[in-house]
């Protein structure tokens, strides 16, 4: 943005620093996004940034430079009130908060997705042991409303269509649960070895045995098939790239089910660059679909969203 004063130029800086953030902590996330539209691509850009700095202050770098689990509900506490702000007045002395509260405000999402995002954050600050009800709630906040948030920005500007939202909405709230659970897998070294969290009701990460691994892959994979089936409906702006990140998790769930139970409290499950490189090929040829005959009436906004 060439010659930009103000709070446009304001608004590029902050959006170019989030994007820096996909840059340095995701090559998935990253490479997926590129096939989005530009607009899209920016947004996207602007919730991945805000999330990872909420996730980096739970466990990440806040906690290795000293602070304890007070400090960082503190710090967590003070990113939520100043992310609420931001959206309600459009402006953040923080750049990261303010490229996000840019993109909410722009796409018309708010709090009604950011409080279950920052209470399952919060969530992680206390030793994790959760029963079925706590774990639908973490991963509706954790992963869920975050499909939500960019489903937002893929949206933006389509004329209403109540039908299509409810499948739309569907799809992005299974797609974000089935990340979620193939990360829990991923992780499960770091996050039980190292965090003491159990996240799989009634599973004891220690003795993970097949015939676990295996139910809970087959509930994951239950929530790629749902969000598949709206994907072809999706608009050219991002169609590609969320079939890529479905193509991706799907390529990570196969993995898991290859690795040995035992294996994964040693070892993190990954796609080699090049296997990534070739799912995003192959996603880049995904074909539209029609959707199925909806009627046109008033918008269908997320519960608590700005009409």
């Amino acid at each position: 943005m060439t010659g930009a004063t103000g709070l446009a130029l304001y608004d590029r800086a902050a959006h170019l620093g989030s994007a820096q953030v996909i840059t340095h902590y995701s090559t998935s996330f990253g490479l997926a996004s590129r096939l989005c539209s530009r607009p899209v691509r920016d947004h996207l850009a602007d919730v991945y940034a805000l999330v990872r700095i909420a996730d980096e202050i739970v466990d990440g770098p806040a906690e290795e430079a000293g602070l304890g689990p007070d400090e960082r509900r503190a710090m967590l506490d003070a990113l939520e009130v100043e992310t609420e702000q931001a959206m309600a007045r459009g402006y953040s002395s923080n750049l990261v908060v303010h490229a996000f509260a840019r993109t909410a405000r722009t796409t018309g999402f708010g709090r009604e997705l950011t409080r279950p995002f920052f209470a399952s954050m919060r969530r992680d600050l206390d030793p994790v042991d959760f029963d079925e009800a706590e774990l639908r709630e973490y991963i509706h906040g954790s992963a869920e409303v975050v499909g939500l948030m960019c489903l937002r920005a893929f949206s933006e500007g389509l004329p209403v269509d109540d039908e299509r939202d409810a499948r739309w909405q569907r799809g992005a709230r299974h797609l974000g649960a089935a990340f979620q659970k193939v990360n829990f897998l991923r992780d499960l070294a770091d996050d039980y070895g190292s965090l003491g969290r159990r996240y799989f009701p009634g599973v004891d990460p220690a003795h993970l045995g097949e015939a676990d691994k295996l139910r809970l892959l087959d509930d994951l994979d239950r929530d790629l098939a749902i969000a598949a089936e709206v994907i072809p409906e999706l608009p050219s702006g991002c169609r590609r790239a969320v079939a890529a990140a479905h193509a991706l998790f799907s390529a990570l769930s196969a993995r898991l089910r290859r690795t040995p139970a035992r294996e994964l409290l040693v070892a993190r499950v990954r796609v080699s660059t090049p296997r990534k490189l070739l799912l995003l090929a192959a996603a880049a040829g995904t074909r539209p679909r029609r959707a199925p005959a909806a009627s046109a009436s008033r918008p269908a906004p997320l519960p608590g969203a700005p009409a």
